[in-house]
């Protein structure tokens, strides 16, 4: 019987019954037609969603002595920021977005920005989504739900880049320009941008380059 396989950033799906060879056989250099992603990303329909991790029964307890760094307190406020801009609340995100400058401002450099740490911090984060979208789902906060949908999706996409640049190295950016998502974070590497996101599908315009120049 063909099995089906599901890409687990973008959710594209590959038929065996309908694609001219089976996906078993495609080579280890093989993408996602849509996002990119590695064939290693691709799962059997049938088998466990993105979160190999099975979710608590319970949300997790709220800590007390919980604090955000400046860096945490500035994504934060980016968020926020994209949030009112799509509640069409212009005053509020620039307050937001001025918020986010200050904060980032306020960050210290990474002590290791070393492609290992950043896979570890990658690793870390994707073994966190799973605590909260239960805790997101016990507490009937759609939108907090599919943040965390988005985001382990962004996380496994972006773990995925950067097994691509220990591979190729500068090679992976020459002549290509770096867009980034505003809606949900997706980043993909190319000319221009996907005519929609392949995670959260808004359109090419909502994609905006990173600055700082990788063309060559």
């Amino acid at each position: 019987m063909p099995v089906k396989y599901v890409c687990q950033v973008c959710g594209y799906v590959y038929d065996d019954g309908k694609e001219k060879a089976p996906f078993d056989s495609l080579p280890g250099s093989w993408t996602c037609p849509l996002c990119r992603a590695p064939k290693k990303e691709f799962r059997p329909e049938a088998s466990a969603p993105a979160s190999a991790i099975p979710a608590p029964a319970a949300p997790l307890p709220v800590r007390e002595d919980a604090k955000l760094s400046p860096g945490q307190l500035a994504a934060l406020c980016s968020n926020l920021a994209r949030g009112c801009e799509k509640q069409y609340r212009g005053e509020e995100a620039g307050l937001f977005r001025q918020l986010a400058e200050w904060f980032a401002s306020a960050e210290p450099p990474a002590e290791d920005a070393s492609v290992a740490a950043l896979a570890e911090s990658l690793r870390s984060d994707a073994e966190a989504y799973p605590n909260l979208r239960a805790s997101a789902d016990a507490a009937g906060d759609r939108g907090a739900a599919r943040i965390c949908v988005w985001g382990e999706k962004v996380t496994r996409m972006l773990a995925s880049l950067l097994s691509r640049y220990e591979l190729e190295g500068e090679a992976m950016l020459e002549g290509q320009e770096i867009w980034v998502c505003t809606a949900c974070g997706f980043v993909w590497i190319g000319r221009t941008p996907p005519e929609a996101c392949p995670v959260c599908k808004v359109p090419a315009w909502k994609f905006e380059k990173a600055e700082g120049g990788v063309s060559a």
